[in-house]
This record gives structure tokens, C-alpha cells and sequence, in this order.
């Protein structure tokens, strides 16, 4: 790298959990960081779930280099042992982080694209000496363009979820019936929400987490609203382990998540259908029909929830020289560590500059982006991801290849946790979780279920 580029900034694309985390690691090694987000808040893709609640507890979600930033504000870290929902998270901790950093974050500042100054993907000749240039798309539709020294991209997957379709793509009419097909697990508190599946019949497509949390809520509406009701669809059979390890599952917000989503179908409220992988979406009347490999059928429905995880958007780092899995589409060397096939939440190892280096020098994808279309990212991993980078880019390849996290057993990777349960208070539940299981719950056998991530 060459003086004047060293000189420059570490620009860092999003102002989430990770990205901000990312910009209090780098200013404690003396570097300067400029975060971009398209938003205009912090933790903006965050706050889209604000309803939500984490399986983590706060201990586990606020990074300790920003909290370093963050304490001769007078801010005092919320009690580690209770869990917060995106909307605690978002306000109570990401907006005060970004506060701090001031000027070094900016909103509105959408990212369209990322190159080598001067070199386009095929040039070689001089291309670890440029800089990087940003473009960017302002929100009063003003184009800039910015030089930096690295690019730490913590965009996350939120804006690209998976389509219906079976095979990864959107089924054939699914984006003519999209005043009727959400990508979100619903805020049934929000009366014009409530108003969407109140008295309707509901698909809930998908099988982890997200689906759980949307069959659960949707139990509890029917309850209120006669005429209520969903039919879970799974794209594979049913295992033992469709809705967790219940009351043994290690996690024990995800157990009892898990244990509320089965009381929904045995309990009526739901019911569920097995290895239906949708190609279409009809529309009969008001209502829509979806249509699965071999002409297989649904009862028509009113809505449909589609829960089936999400993908990297990579559009506007096409320009530049990136290792990525063919499957995952998570940087190469990573991609063993977090194969859902193999790994949960607790299992992943921790990992740094090394698993998130491409051939293109300076470019680092971290947080949930770094995971491509695997589901089961942790917060304290992508902590621990930019504390590594932002060692290696300060050259201190000691610490940045030293692992400073260890993972507890019953960390977990993201917001899918039950909110404001109407049963139970927080102070109520063991440990300040979420959703602790009804002691009088019953699991029933040969209950439908598909994998799923946490």
C-alpha cells in the first residue's frame, strides 16, 4: 500500500451491529473509519424487526470496543442477563454507539458500487497500489465517489430475502400476487397488521426459527379472532427434530420457541404439510393457490408469509475479485466452518482476517453478509471478525490471527425469539429469556418438520 492510500479511510458499508462495531474497533487501532449506511438510522435493518426478540442476552450483543467508546457518554450497558428485542438493541445501543462516531457515520449514503480506482475487474497491472473507489447514491439522489484504503462490507442479507419458490427462484406468479406475500415475520401489535391476518387463512412458508415465531404469533391471534387459521408448509418430511430439542435444547429461548410452534399445530391452530416445494402462485378470486412440483395443490389461502432465509447481495461488488463458496456464496476458507449441514449456532468455530480474506486484497465481507445464505450467524462471531480485521489493517497480524472468543454454549445467532409473551413477564422467566416453555406442554410423536437454521 502506498502512502497517500494509507492515508485514506477504512470504508465500512452499513451501520449495524457489526459495521458500527467495526468502525469502534478500528479508531481504538488508530485508523479511521466512515461508515456508510443507506438508512436513516442506525441499526436501520434492525428496527424492521423491532417486535422481535433475541435469543442472546445483551451480554452477548454489545461489542467491547464500542462499549469502551461508549462509557464516558455516561451510557450504562443494559442487565447482561435479560435478552432485548431488535427495537432495545436498535435504540438503547446501536443509535448511541452511532452518536458517538458523529461525522465518521453517514445516512442516506446508499452503496452502488465498489472497484479499484482505475481498474476495472480484469485489469492486473498496478492493482494492490490503487485505492478503492465507492460509489455511492445519496438520499437527495446526488452520486459521489470516495477513495478509501479497505472496504469492510457489514450490509447484512436483510434487503434480500428468499423467494417461494422451491428452487430458489421466485415461483411463477409470486411477484403479480405481492400485495398478498410478506417476507417478515408480522407485528400483530400493529393493528393494520393484525387487520392483514385476522379471521384469514395464512401460509407460513419456511422452517426455522422466523417460521416458528410466525406460526406461534398467528396461534395466539386465532385464539381472538375466529376464522384464524395457517397451514405450515415444508419444503422436506418430518424429523424428531422439526421444532428443536424442546425442553433439552441447549438453547433454551430456541426449545421453547420451538415447543410453542408444535403446541400451534396440535393444538389446531395449524396444521402442516410436508415435502410441498411451490413452482406457482394462482390467484382464485381474492385468494391464492400455490402449486408444487407435479401439479400438487393447496387450499386457497389469503396470505402468504415467506420465511426461507436470505441471500448476500453481491450486485455492487461485482467489480472486484471475491472467493466465494459456489453453495454458500460465504468466503471460501469460511464457508467449511458454517455449513448448515454440519454446524448450529454453538458449533461454529471463531474465525478472523484469515477465513475473510479474498484474492482481492482489502476486501472484507463480515456479519451475517460473511455468512452468505448460511442462517446461523452469532453477533459476538462478527464482533470477533472485526476485531481481527481491524488488527491486520493496523499490521498487527498477531493479534489478528490470535482468537480472543470463546463461544458459551447457549449463545445463539440472531432475532427469532417470541416478545412480550402474554403468559409470562420477564421477571417471571428463568434467567430473564424470552419464551420459557409452559411447564404443562405436552409433546406429541410424528409431528411434520424440516431443518432449519436458529
Amino acid at each position: 500500500m502506498n502512502a497517500p492510500t494509507a492515508e485514506l479511510p477504512v470504508v465500512v458499508v452499513g451501520a449495524g451491529p457489526i459495521g458500527l462495531a467495526a468502525a469502534a474497533h478500528l479508531i481504538e487501532r488508530g485508523l479511521t473509519p466512515l461508515v456508510l449506511e443507506a438508512g436513516p438510522f442506525a441499526g436501520t435493518a434492525v428496527r424492521e424487526w423491532a417486535h422481535v426478540r433475541l435469543f442472546s442476552p445483551w451480554a452477548e450483543v454489545v461489542d467491547p470496543a464500542a462499549e469502551k467508546l461508549l462509557a464516558p457518554t455516561g451510557w450504562v450497558r443494559p442487565d447482561g442477563d435479560t435478552y432485548p428485542s431488535g427495537a432495545d438493541w436498535a435504540e438503547r445501543y446501536l443509535q448511541p454507539l452511532a452518536d458517538v462516531l458523529g461525522d465518521r457515520v453517514r445516512f442516506g449514503a446508499r452503496v452502488a458500487g465498489v472497484s479499484r480506482a482505475g481498474r476495472d475487474r480484469v485489469v492486473d497491472a498496478g492493482r494492490e497500489e490503487q485505492p478503492f473507489a465507492v460509489h455511492l447514491r445519496n438520499a437527495d439522489g446526488t452520486e459521489e465517489r470516495l477513495t478509501a484504503r479497505a472496504v469492510i462490507d457489514a450490509s447484512g442479507t436483510w434487503s434480500t430475502p428468499g423467494p417461494l419458490g422451491g428452487d430458489g427462484l421466485p415461483a411463477l406468479g409470486e411477484r403479480a400476487a405481492a400485495d398478498h406475500v410478506s417476507y417478515r415475520v408480522p407485528d400483530l401489535k400493529d393493528p393494520a397488521v393484525r387487520a392483514r391476518y385476522a379471521g384469514k387463512r395464512t401460509a407460513v412458508i419456511g422452517s426455522g426459527a422466523s417460521a416458528f415465531t410466525a406460526l406461534a404469533y398467528l396461534a395466539d391471534l386465532a385464539k381472538e379472532a375466529p376464522g384464524t387459521h395457517t397451514t405450515w408448509v415444508l419444503r422436506r418430511g418430518i424429523s424428531g427434530s422439526t421444532f428443536g430439542g424442546g425442553e433439552a435444547d441447549q438453547l433454551p429461548a430456541r426449545g421453547a420457541l420451538g415447543l410453542r410452534a408444535k403446541a400451534a399445530v396440535d393444538d389446531g391452530y395449524a396444521d402442516a404439510v410436508t415435502g410441498f416445494r411451490t413452482t406457482a402462485v394462482e390467484r382464485d378470486g381474492e385468494q391464492l393457490v400455490l402449486v408444487a412440483e407435479g401439479g400438487r395443490r393447496l387450499d386457497p389461502v389469503d396470505e402468504v408469509i415467506t420465511v426461507t432465509g436470505f441471500r448476500p447481495d453481491l450486485s455492487f461488488l461485482n467489480e472486484l475479485r471475491l472467493g466465494l463458496d459456489e453453495r454458500l456464496q460465504a468466503p471460501a476458507e469460511l464457508a467449511p466452518l458454517i455449513d448448515p449441514n454440519v454446524h448450529s449456532c454453538g458449533t461454529v468455530y471463531p474465525h478472523g482476517v484469515k477465513e475473510l480474506s479474498h484474492p482481492e486484497q482489502g476486501i472484507y465481507l463480515v456479519g451475517m453478509k460473511s455468512y452468505g445464505r448460511a442462517p446461523t450467524f452469532l453477533a459476538m462471531t462478527g464482533y470477533e471478525q472485526v476485531r481481527s480485521i481491524a488488527a491486520a489493517l493496523a499490521g498487527d497480524r498477531e493479534s489478528a490471527e490470535r482468537v480472543e472468543l470463546t463461544l458459551p454454549e447457549t449463545g445463539v445467532c440472531g432475532g427469532a425469539g417470541l416478545f412480550d409473551e402474554p403468559e409470562t413477564t420477564e421477571a417471571d422467566q428463568p434467567g430473564g429469556g424470552c419464551c420459557s416453555a409452559p411447564p404443562t406442554l405436552q409433546i406429541g410423536a410424528g409431528t411434520p418438520t424440516p431443518s432449519g437454521g436458529c
